[in-house]
């Protein structure tokens, strides 16, 4: 029954209420997000997310407190992974995506500069073949091919997922454990892919490192809390181009993204009391895998 306007209302006597909207960051409107700042209470999204000692503060706020001569842990706290807040979050991918851009313009312009670039166990017997392989001592390899495009198709979706994946990831880990997730990530696809390929199939191309991107990314969501659908879904329509369409490495995508998973894992979930052994720990040691997975191969080709 409705009530008399005028009449008292009691708890039990509440009118239907009307829905309210989920808050949206305020430096990015079309994200919903359940997380404010805990000095200036603003919803924030996991990008403008900084980790402090309690809850998680914008970065207005952190850079306003730089200069209030507060202790710097006070005043700077830490991203979730623990790295130092930047002005710029997205400096090391815009780097890495101009490292790319420069070394496809540079193929693009010189065949045998690609010979020398991409991943390649060994060639057949043919004096007249210049290119050796990771098998007769060029490992450098395994390095260079992470960065290695032919095809403007090829290197325009990997810079695309590499922005897209790669700044909140940037944003949340820190420059250095990012780079740190990028390299091994890419390290371990190369490796993989030197292990089961034909050793006289040339492999190239960012996707090893993207995919541990995915997978990092897919820890940090859960890590998170947040909606896990949509990175599933994207990840689930990658591995169908990966073993649908011939002539892709899937043992780079495969590779890659078990190094982001373990990677990833390590950064966000590192006990804060020694939170740099186990993630640069955790590097070191899937490294040292990615280094006995290629003595291995090179073992059983030689």
């Amino acid at each position: 029954m409705d009530q008399a306007p005028g009449s008292p209302q009691g708890p039990d006597d509440q009118g239907p209420q009307p829905a309210q909207s989920a808050p949206v960051c305020y430096r990015h409107p079309g994200r919903e997000t359940g997380v404010r700042c805990t000095r200036c209470e603003r919803p924030i999204c996991p990008e403008c997310m900084v980790s402090a000692s309690v809850g998680f503060q914008c970065p207005e706020c952190v850079r306003g407190a730089a200069g209030t001569g507060v202790s710097p842990t006070a005043a700077r706290p830490r991203t979730i992974a623990g790295g130092t807040v930047t002005a710029d979050p997205r400096l090391i991918t815009k780097i890495l995506i101009g490292i790319n851009i420069a070394v496809f313009i540079a193929v693009r312009s010189s065949s045998s500069l690609l010979n020398d670039l991409y991943l390649i166990g060994e060639w057949p017997p043919a004096p007249f073949v210049p290119t050796e392989g990771v098998a007769e001592g060029e490992w450098y390899r395994m390095f260079t091919a992470m960065f290695t495009h032919e095809a403007p198709w090829h290197i325009a979706f990997n810079m695309l997922s590499l922005w897209w994946l790669g700044g909140p990831l940037e944003a949340a880990l820190g420059r250095a454990r990012y780079i740190a997730l990028y390299l091994v990530s890419g390290l371990a696809g190369g490796a993989l892919t030197y292990l089961i390929e034909s050793p006289t199939t040339a492999s190239l191309g960012a996707s090893g490192a993207i995919f541990g991107l995915f997978g990092a990314t897919a820890v940090l969501v859960r890590r998170l809390n947040y909606d896990m659908r949509p990175i599933i879904a994207l990840l689930v329509i990658n591995l169908i181009f990966t073993f649908g369409w011939s002539n892709i490495a899937w043992q780079a995508h495969i590779g890659g993204l078990v190094g982001g998973l373990v990677i990833g894992y390590a950064m966000v979930h590192a006990p804060r009391e020694r939170r740099n052994l186990v993630q640069y720990g955790s590097c070191v040691l899937f490294l040292a895998v990615i280094v006995g997975v290629t003595l291995l191969r090179t073992a059983q080709l030689t």
